[in-house]
């Protein structure tokens, strides 16, 4: 089964290794991001190049967004950019196609431009400009977002890259000449020039290759979380003492108006940096100086990812192909869901596979390393079937087609979810509903006694105990007979 470049262009992953490239998969979206703060942190002159000419092009979309208005070609030419889902990173769990740079992210850009640009009357804070400072501001502008941007912003120099690597180790017919749209900006003509690449190409498009050094894992160095939870020490840094002391009478001000649940501190944040800017910039300056914690903490979690999607899970893939009857198609949607699903629970339980979620020892929580796997085992079905599904009542993990009159949906819930009860009594049915089938699996996973406890304690209140659609998978380490052994290879 191919999953990944390697499989797919048959090259060595020590070839992408010694290029310092990530071995993405072919099949869906990893969970990694470009962080423009790695180009400004890196010792690599051609990133450091690359992160000027990020904050080049920003300036030249400050200098016409102060113009006056720009027509709609404009803002589309200039603000507006497609995802480039040819490096196979991001949010999808099945294939690749994210929603990318729209129309509302163009204006949120736009609106923005004054506050990543400050005042050049006054002596500047930071060491540089950083297009992460638009998430602090958080109209319209995610990771996801700063990503794809500075994709399309250093889009030559990663053509550049998989090129060079595709003519030394892929062999000509896994490679195709593709005309690529948006390779660079001529600021002369005030336009993105097209340019022709030889590629590896696989599945009708080419495919990129991304340096390790420049990706991450969950949130950039520059983020919303990071701030708030450092803005004592932010606040501190002020060199003016009666600044200082107004900024913290607001802050605790603002935060005597949160209740005790927390909920409300975004808002308090988001009102901070509207009335005093100038905090956005003490805190890039704080996180400007501990670079090299960013350089290696990225490194660390992109390794952690390597190990878990790739090396791991060629070794459920190997089982997967050696059982002959697990493709063999049931008679209806619901029972083919449950033998996947039973296959997933084997793996989970039974075959080490609890271990892809635990990161030195301690447990990774997250569904959508769920969902990854589950996606994996879906190859030579006569079913339909689609993740992430939206028919007006909020996404479906998954849905599972033979026609009109056989439908599945199927729901990954973690057991620490708080709102796990509510999600079993009221969202199922509602997407049951929406889909118009009563089919319907909820898979729980559980990483130790006290959620299974929980969760037992929830289906016996909804009286489901023995739903045969609710599927709990165990994923704690402490019952497994051999968890001391992988336990210390883990650390």
């Amino acid at each position: 089964m191919k999953v990944y470049f390697s499989d797919w262009f048959d090259v060595e992953p020590s070839l992408l290794e010694k290029h310092g490239a990530f071995n993405v998969s072919l099949i869906n979206d990893l969970p990694l991001f470009i962080d423009p703060f790695l180009l400004f942190a890196s010792t690599k002159p051609e990133y450091q190049a690359l992160h000027d000419e990020v904050i080049r092009y920003l300036a030249y979309l400050r200098d016409f967004a102060n113009d006056g208005e720009l027509s709609t070609d404009q803002l589309k030419h200039w603000f507006r950019f497609p995802e480039v889902r040819q490096l196979w990173l991001g949010f999808s769990v099945s294939g690749n196609g994210g929603t990318g740079l729209g129309l509302d992210f163009a204006k949120a850009l736009r609106r923005n431009m004054g506050r990543l640009f400050s005042d050049s009357t006054r002596e500047p804070v930071t060491k540089a400009k950083h297009l992460e400072k638009l998430c602090l501001f958080r109209e319209g502008v995610g990771r996801d977002h700063v990503s794809d941007f500075t994709a399309n912003l250093i889009k030559k120099f990663l053509l550049d890259y998989t090129s060079a690597f595709a003519k030394a180790h892929i062999a000509k017919k896994h490679r195709a000449t593709v005309a690529v749209d948006r390779v660079y900006f001529d600021y002369d003509k005030g336009l993105w020039i097209p340019k022709n690449y030889n590629l590896p190409y696989a599945k009708g498009d080419y495919v990129l290759l991304t340096p390790k050094d420049i990706l991450t894992k969950d949130d950039n160095w520059i983020n919303r979380s990071d701030m708030f939870h450092d803005l004592k020490k932010v606040i501190a840094a002020l060199p003016d003492a009666e600044l200082r002391t107004r900024v913290n009478h607001y802050v605790q001000q603002q935060l005597a108006k949160v209740p005790k649940s927390g909920k409300g501190k975004d808002k308090v944040l988001d009102a901070l940096i509207q009335k005093y800017p100038i905090v956005v910039d003490y805190f890039i300056r704080r996180k400007e100086n501990t670079k090299s914690q960013a350089v290696q903490q990225s490194a660390d979690r992109v390794e952690e990812s390597d190990t878990r999607f790739v090396e791991q899970l060629h070794q459920l893939i190997t089982r997967l192909e050696n059982d002959t009857n697990f493709y063999e198609t049931p008679a209806t949607t619901f029972e083919e869901c449950m033998t996947r699903l039973r296959f997933l629970k084997e793996e989970i339980e039974d075959n080490d596979g609890w271990r892809l979620f635990y990161v030195k020892g301690e447990p990774v929580e997250r569904e959508l390393d769920f969902r990854v796997l589950f996606r994996l085992l879906w190859r030579d079905t006569v079913s339909d079937f689609n993740s992430e599904v939206n028919n007006g009542r909020g996404p479906v993990d998954f849905k599972v087609s033979r026609g009109r009159k056989d439908k599945t949906i199927v729901e990954f819930k973690l057991a620490s979810n708080r709102k796990l009860e509510q999600g079993i009594a009221k969202q199922v049915p509602i997407y049951e509903k929406a889909n118009r089938t009563k089919s319907s699996i909820i898979a729980i996973f559980f990483f130790t006694s006290q959620q299974h406890n929980t969760v037992k304690r929830i289906l016996r209140r909804l009286k489901r105990e023995k739903d045969r659609g609710i599927v709990l998978i165990n994923c704690r380490k402490d019952n497994k007979a051999s968890a001391s052994k992988a336990s210390d290879s883990d650390e």
